[in-house]
């Protein structure tokens, strides 16, 4: 087979890009540990030592990341007065913990999945799934790190209000459900919104449920519950929201648990269902978004559910059809597209 020198060429320049990208995904773990990114973006431009006295580091590291960081196009270098810093888009990205966009919780769980991949390629023999707790404890942190800049940034300020009547509710005292509700980053951002209502979390990993409990006492967040429990046996009744936050695809019975969440609604009630930004079809989602999602979605979401009951496996990417074709299975006779962002979609069910 005879190779094309030119698309060879263009291609080793994509495998380049990539590895590049790959091997500074530590740093940026590392710049976010250790403040560097905060400090340089709070106080730039800087040079290495200055930002090593800052920050207690060793100045020949901090130097070494500068310069790693300043080719990755992450950080600025100014040849001229040797010294480095942060655009405001940079700082979005890295630096600022309230960004909607800040992104350094997903190289957290970028390290889980490094570190897991002796287990995921054992799945792929086996056919066998991984559960959610059987991962490595990067993936949990980093997921909160991912997901609560977006959630503090749109959940009550305009993916509630885009529900019918449900914002109402919650400001006049409302009974919420967050299943799935991992750290419980999403639970709280509506406890904090809405004082007079109660919010219910559950999930099945019980680390994350302590954790949730921890945060909430820490923050003296007094009208919310954490329990650890599967999405098919959260108890309680009446309530008047329900809400799934990026973890319905995880599941491995998504009908069984959208059957249950209409079990302990209201007649009246409403599902909210938050989901990765995906088209309907593999050739739409060939993008960059749909790269990072499908890649997430092999090494953790597919496996997640792949080891539990049902095993459906919808992965990270499954889009609108097949979310609304889950809700109708499970009994939900409205069901709509409320609200998008460029990573999610909020969908709205209701009975």
């Amino acid at each position: 087979m005879e190779l094309n020198e030119a698309k060879l060429h263009e291609f080793l320049g994509k495998m380049v890009q990539d590895l590049g990208a790959a091997a500074s995904a530590s740093l940026v773990i590392t710049g976010d540990k250790l403040g560097l990114y905060k400090t340089l973006a709070a106080n730039g431009p800087l040079t290495s030592e200055e930002l090593a006295k800052r920050t207690g580091t060793g100045e020949r590291y901090v130097r070494e990341w500068l310069s790693a960081q300043a080719a990755s196009g992450y950080v600025e270098y100014d040849a001229a007065r040797n010294n480095f810093t942060m655009t405001p888009e940079q700082i979005a990205v890295f630096a600022d913990e309230d960004s909607p966009v800040n992104m350094t919780g997903g190289f957290y769980s970028l390290s889980a999945v490094m570190a897991d991949e002796p287990k995921v390629s054992e799945a792929f023999r086996s056919g066998e799934g991984i559960s959610w707790g059987d991962h490595d404890a990067c993936l949990f942190c980093g997921t909160e790190k991912f997901f609560k800049p977006s959630y503090r940034a749109h959940l009550t300020s305009s993916w509630i209000p885009a529900l019918n009547g449900v914002e109402e509710k919650l400001k006049s005292g409302a009974r919420v459900a967050d299943i799935g509700c991992g750290h419980g980053a999403s639970t709280m951002v509506m406890a904090e919104t809405y004082p007079n209502s109660k919010f219910s979390g559950y999930d099945f990993h019980h680390p994350s449920i302590v954790h949730a409990r921890h945060a909430a006492k820490s923050n003296g967040c007094n009208n919310v519950y954490f329990e650890t429990v599967t999405a098919r046996k959260s108890p309680g009744a009446d309530y008047d929201l329900v809400a799934f936050f990026d973890c319905l695809h995880d599941m491995g019975d998504p009908v069984g648990a959208l059957s249950h969440a209409l079990d302990i609604l209201k007649p009246d009630g409403t599902c909210m269902i938050v989901e990765p930004f995906a088209h309907d079809s593999l050739e739409k989602n060939l993008n960059a978004l749909g790269r990072v999602y499908y890649s997430f979605s092999t090494a953790i979401c597919t496996p997640s559910a792949l080891s539990q009951e049902g095993g459906m496996a919808l992965g990270a990417q499954a889009g609108e059809a097949r979310i609304r074709e889950v809700a109708t299975k499970a009994g939900f006779t409205h069901f709509r597209r409320a609200a998008e962002t460029p990573f999610n979609l909020i969908y709205e069910a209701r009975p």
